[in-house]
């Protein structure tokens, strides 16, 4: 279901867990199960189980599952069919599948080095 992570999966918490505290880590986090506290990682990726209580930062972030907090990413955030962000969204590209939810503010901002100007040919 998630294919995006480009960094190899590093950290994980199972479905059955709960998990409170504050994450800091390389690589890629998998949380599936229950969560309240602030994730800093490479990749972030919550499944259609998840629920987070809490900010994550991160290169790139895909919510499946639910998040009440902020999210901070330098690439992308993505919000898939099941998901459910319950607050605002930093990043350089946003995504939302048909499906999923957003309530918050949104600020999206295009990396200006990447814009490349095309020019109309002259007759």
């Amino acid at each position: 279901m998630f294919h995006k992570n480009k960094e190899k999966l590093e950290s994980f918490i199972g479905l059955n867990s709960n998990f409170k505290g504050d994450i800091n880590t390389g690589g890629t986090l998998r949380i599936d199960g229950s969560m309240d506290g602030n994730v800093n990682a490479d990749w972030v990726i919550l499944s259609e189980k998840a629920h987070l209580k809490g900010d994550i930062m991160a290169k790139g972030i895909i919510i499946g599952g639910r998040i009440e907090g902020n999210l901070r990413a330098e690439e992308i955030v993505e919000i898939k069919s099941k998901g459910q962000v319950f607050g605002d969204i930093f990043a350089n590209k946003l995504s939302i599948v048909e499906g999923g939810i957003f309530n918050g503010r949104a600020s999206v901002e295009r990396d200006e080095s990447k814009v490349v100007e095309l020019q109309a040919k002259k007759k």
